[in-house]
């Protein structure tokens, strides 16, 4: 594993690299690296890029910078209005995700964000999604599994029970304030609350033992959506379908 100090070596290399590229105009700390971060925490670094200058190009540059100097593979892009989000993995396994947007875009689109040089433009917060649209999804991915168990395709119900299980986990966060994304607040949740989800873990790929998971995974989403006026139509239409035995 990567050491903190060989993070943060790179952290300062890498600004010292955008500060010295002319076409870099600013930029930012974000994520984890904007603060909250721990010893295993990757490192985020967003770039403002000057006008007339494609993203493109200074993206391409800097990922044969990146292989070149520090053996860097690239995981995948991640698009994201005018930004292109690159990640890479380095030895140790440190991940090092950096984003290129226009200087007229250039901005804080989330909490973490540390301006570090140049000028940013303000964006207007972005909303959550809604709790029925969760709840909703949530359902939605109970009602896959049951077909695919009728289907024979059982490693396919457990991929959306799994995924049924995180929007409840997220309804759960979303209910007691924490951080929702990504399952960051998952492990913050209280005790009684994680381990009213531990029969939600599919220990075998069998049709009874993926409705049982189904079954506690349904009785979350119905406890954290219980205010959602579509609720006490869905548990009347869902408790005798998830929970029937084939």
């Amino acid at each position: 594993m990567f050491r903190a100090e060989d993070r943060e070596t790179l952290r300062t290399h890498l600004i010292a690299q955008a500060r010295s590229d002319d076409r870099v105009v600013a930029a930012a700390a974000v994520g984890g690296s904007a603060g909250g971060g721990d010893r295993w925490s990757d490192l985020d670094l967003t770039f403002g890029v000057a006008d007339g200058v494609p993203v493109a190009e200074v993206l391409t540059d800097w990922t044969r910078m990146m292989a070149g100097q520090f053996d860097a593979a690239v995981l995948f892009d991640l698009p994201y209005r005018s930004s292109i989000y690159r990640v890479f993995l380095l030895p140790g396994m440190l991940q090092v995700d950096l984003s290129f947007t226009p200087s007229a875009e250039f901005g804080a689109h989330g909490p973490r964000f540390h301006l570090l040089f140049g000028t940013a433009v303000t964006h207007p917060a972005e909303p959550s999604a809604p709790l029925e649209h969760l709840f909703g999804l949530g359902i939605h991915h109970l009602v896959r599994a049951r077909m695919c168990v009728e289907r024979g395709r059982l490693w396919q119900a457990e991929y959306w029970i799994h995924e049924a299980r995180d929007e409840a986990l997220t309804l759960a966060c979303r209910r007691l304030g924490l951080e929702s994304s990504h399952g960051r607040g998952f492990d913050q949740l209280p005790s009684a609350v994680r381990d009213s989800y531990a029969g939600s873990l599919v220990g075998q790929l069998t049709a009874d033992a993926l409705q049982r998971a189904a079954g506690v995974v349904l009785a979350a989403l119905l406890h954290e959506g219980a205010d959602i006026p579509e609720a006490t139509r869905i548990r009347s239409i869902m408790k005798p379908v998830v929970l029937s035995r084939r």
